[in-house]
């Protein structure tokens, strides 16, 4: 059974203050779904030690564990600030910092060596759909970005349509489910029924109370990856409450 993951993404968003918010959204830990938060670097440690019942995830990693790379943050620090999850190949991050499936592939393998799971996104762009090369974008994405040896517990796979993040549009309920069907086949084929079928499939991009149950009623869909929702309580809140009330899928 898989269990849902709510997972809300802070990008470049909040101080100290934000954590707040925090203490909100622990109320609801009690369901059903896992809480996710990953907010600035910043905030990792102190949100790890505030947090009640909600996983603190970091927003990328360097793929080196240590070394002379000013700026840049390992997996390693990641898991000793308190971090259990790291978000890797967003496509904000492809996009601004010219990031490569094979690179994204350096970063996931750092996160599992130091005990991270690793969110992994895939994503195309508009002109990408609109040519209908969305399947094979997603499947190259799929093979090039994900190491051997996934295993369910140490890969997360989130679907984020890069036209959608931020946009206020949305796919059809049939192409989500198109997109994630294939997701859960080309795992299945590449590690195995019990990795692919337990390897949980979040959803991203313009998530909000409004849309989140049409959007966890599709099957093969385990949760989402929030961005602007998940700042505020008031706006995650009712969307990790949809998911609760989502049916489980074996």
């Amino acid at each position: 059974m898989r269990r849902k993951l709510a997972a809300g993404n802070w990008k470049m968003n909040g101080t100290r203050a934000a954590l707040d918010e925090l203490a909100a959204m622990g109320a609801a830990a009690e369901g059903a779904a896992e809480i996710l938060v990953c907010p600035p670097a910043t905030l990792i440690a102190a949100a790890a030690q505030t947090a009640k019942g909600i996983a603190i995830g970091g927003q990328d990693c360097h793929p080196a564990a240590s070394g002379a790379h000013t700026g840049d943050l390992s997996a390693p620090m990641l898991a000793d600030a308190g971090a259990s999850y790291v978000i890797l190949g967003h496509s904000e991050r492809r996009a601004d910092h010219g990031e490569d499936d094979q690179l994204i592939r350096e970063k996931t393998r750092a996160a599992w060596d130091a005990n991270l799971t690793a969110v992994v996104c895939v994503g195309e762009t508009l002109d990408q759909r609109e040519a209908n090369n969305t399947l094979d974008i997603i499947g190259g994405q799929l093979a090039a970005s994900i190491p051997d040896g996934a295993t369910a517990h140490r890969l997360v796979v989130a679907y984020e349509p890069v036209w959608a993040i931020g946009t206020g549009k949305v796919p059809t309920m049939e192409q989500i489910g198109e997109v994630h069907g294939f997701i859960r086949a080309r795992l299945e084929r590449r590690f195995g029924a019990g990795v692919g079928r337990s390897t949980r499939l979040l959803y991203g991009g313009s998530v909000k109370p409004g849309n989140a149950a049409e959007i966890f009623a599709v099957p093969n869909v385990d949760g989402a990856l929030v961005g602007g929702a998940s700042l505020k309580a008031a706006d995650f809140l009712p969307i990790i409450e949809a998911l609760n009330a989502a049916p489980m899928e074996a």
